[in-house]
């Protein structure tokens, strides 16, 4: 099999030699070209046909986020984004993920690349990852808004002590948007871990909390479940569902990587599993790696319900890929009809 060819879009030379460095160490990359600025980066496109770019954000002549809405309508292709790790940063790599970029990479404050290295690994997986990505499926979830549908209306009733729990990570933050614009204000509470990097799940709450019909937060320890809430797991924490006084509350736990990530998919769908058993709903959308699937079987042989989306919809068929594999899922399904699928598994009917 034929290395994948990797164009590097960043205006700062250093930048350019330490990722050409790095993805030149892993042998299904190559780094076929580097371009300073976006248009360089056309012309290299044209004559050097990149599996994958990775595209920093700010840079002279055109910004990153222009280039990349240019370069998604005139050709869709997986890009990789270059952005800085902070609060601040966190808006425009958001809206570039909604434009059509299918990962991020983070710069350390303060530009240290020196030791970037130690995250070699992590770069080349999300650049690998990034080559095979279903653009198909990017392009229909960020180019395609759907609406409710009749299936969920202020007439339907829900199950009391029915909790929807979602995992996602690489192309999640677009899953999920498309999974919650279904939800009416009176549905069931939903608990959420998105593997997203720190500094980044607040931003990202408040944006799904401005879109999205119903209330989002990014959870806090202790907050009590409500109908038509919904609560991100923080980027540095991992989300449980727990009670206190009888009631379901939210809790957050320290410690370390639970398949190598915190938040962790498994460690929420457990601890929901554990309080709940039958009455857990729980969903896992696109994302790369296994995170979360053993825990989904166990919420299935609890008597759970349990959806995967399906291959054709996800940007990366890892983690509901591996859910399916181990028969984990009672539904598999498009990302357009996840959203209603929970509310039909918590209806009173």
């Amino acid at each position: 099999m034929n290395p994948y060819k990797v164009l590097i879009v960043d205006d700062s030379e250093l930048i350019r030699q330490v990722l050409t460095e790095i993805i030149s160490q892993a042998p299904d990359l190559q780094v076929v070209g580097v371009a300073s600025d976006p248009f360089d980066a056309r012309e290299k496109i044209k004559a050097l046909n990149p599996d994958v770019i990775t595209l920093d954000v700010e840079m002279p002549k055109m910004d990153g986020i222009s280039f990349l809405k240019n370069l998604m309508r005139l050709r869709p292709m997986p890009v990789v984004m270059i952005s800085t790790l902070t609060a601040k940063g966190a808006p425009v790599t958001l809206d570039a993920l909604e434009i059509g970029a299918v990962d991020y990479v983070c710069k350390p404050k303060g530009g240290g690349w020196g030791d970037l290295v130690q995250y070699a690994g992590v770069i080349q997986d999300k650049v690998r990852n990034a080559a095979r990505a279903n653009m198909l499926a990017r392009e229909s979830v960020t180019t395609k808004a759907s609406t409710p549908t009749e299936t969920s209306t202020k007439e339907d009733r829900y199950k009391v002590g029915k909790v929807i729990c979602i995992g996602s990570s690489t192309g999640g933050t677009e899953a999920l948007k498309e999974v919650l614009r279904y939800m009416p204000k009176n549905c069931p509470p939903i608990l959420m871990a998105q593997h997203i990097p720190a500094a980044f799940s607040g931003t990202f709450a408040s944006l799904l909390s401005d879109t999205m019909p119903i209330e989002v937060c990014e959870a806090k320890a202790g907050m009590p479940l409500k109908a038509g809430c919904a609560y991100l797991a923080p980027s540095d924490r991992h989300l449980r569902l727990a009670k206190r006084d009888k009631k379901l509350v939210t809790a957050l736990l320290d410690g370390e990587k639970v398949n190598g990530h915190i938040p962790s998919v498994e460690v929420l769908f457990d601890s929901a599993t554990a309080e709940l058993g039958k009455y857990c709903v729980g969903a896992m959308l696109t994302g790369m790696g296994a995170d979360g699937a053993t825990g989904m079987l166990r919420m299935r042989q609890a008597k759970g319900h349990t959806i995967a989306q399906d291959e054709a919809s996800s940007v990366v068929w890892g983690m509901p890929g591996a859910a399916v594999k181990l028969n984990a899922a009672v539904e598999v399904l498009p990302i357009q009809r996840i959203g209603p699928a929970l509310l039909n598994a918590c209806k009173i009917t």
